[in-house]
């Protein structure tokens, strides 16, 4: 890690605007350095106008591009294809899930057609799409208000209509995810939503490719429950999986079939 003055400066900035490493204790602990020397750094970064101070820490000043949805349907398509096949197995007929909106859950929407007899509730217009068709799927839409970016209804009309319902499971997408914090989202409203979500099912899986294990992209977070599981791809690092593993979260790595490669085991057939 540099110790150099300019070389450090330059990282935090780095680290900012990519991962969201920006608490003084993080960026601590990060670079080897006291919190106080951090402090230093921080404070002149503000006044050349590479970041802004905020309590605890600092934020970039141009916030981590969010990508819309049409952008992110092609990226890391045979992982969350991989992801979503693993998703399928799963589930058993006559069960009732939540789909979030995104484009790994949408992958998995599209495993579901032709399978096993479900009541599909989602947030999201590419999961409704997917199962428009489908005559062994039941499929209900929350409602709410659209956000074009991620093509997910949110707001007070989607959270009240999750007040009425359960879930035998919920499969959550994420911007970035960690086991400290939960899911990372560019928009506050939609881990209000997620985080509503997770409280809902009988069993909530996080559904991300393994570049979103450990980001911290935005500062908007939905916490998750005790007992969640974190699926993956098997190109996830060990040295990444190994936080989440410390606090119990089941993790799965899912190879190209579906199959969970982290215990060499294979699930069971649709």
């Amino acid at each position: 890690m540099p110790r150099d003055s300019k070389l450090r400066r330059e990282a935090i900035v780095q680290l900012a605007t990519t991962t969201g490493l920006t608490g003084v204790d993080e960026l601590s602990a990060h670079f080897g350095v006291t919190a106080s020397t951090i402090r230093r750094d921080l404070a002149q970064l503000e006044r050349a106008g590479a970041l802004a101070r905020t309590y605890g820490g600092a934020m970039a000043i141009v916030a981590h591009p969010e990508a819309s949805l049409r952008q992110r349907v092609g990226e890391e398509f045979e992982a969350k294809r991989a992801i979503a096949r693993w998703a399928a197995r799963q589930l058993s007929a006559g069960e009732t899930v939540l789909l979030d909106a995104g484009s790994t859950t949408g992958a998995l929407a599209h495993e579901l057609r032709g399978g096993p007899a479900l009541t599909v509730v989602t947030t999201g217009m590419t999961a409704l799409q997917e199962l428009s068709a489908s005559e062994e799927v039941t499929v209900e839409c929350l409602g709410g208000v659209l956000r074009p970016k991620s093509q997910g209804f949110i707001g007070p009309l989607a959270e009240a209509a999750l007040e009425r319902r359960t879930f035998d499971r919920v499969f959550l997408g994420a911007d970035g995810v960690t086991a400290e914090d939960g899911i990372c989202e560019a928009d506050i409203r939609q881990t209000r939503l997620k985080e509503l979500m997770a409280r809902r099912g009988d069993h909530v899986y996080v559904l991300v490719h393994a570049a979103k294990i450990g980001r911290r992209p935005f500062h908007a977070w939905a916490p998750l429950p005790p007992k969640w599981t974190l699926v993956t791809d098997e190109t996830a690092d060990e040295s990444d999986l190994k936080p989440f593993r410390a606090k119990d979260i089941r993790v799965v790595l899912a190879d190209e079939h579906g199959n969970d490669v982290s215990q060499g085991t294979t699930p069971k057939n649709r």
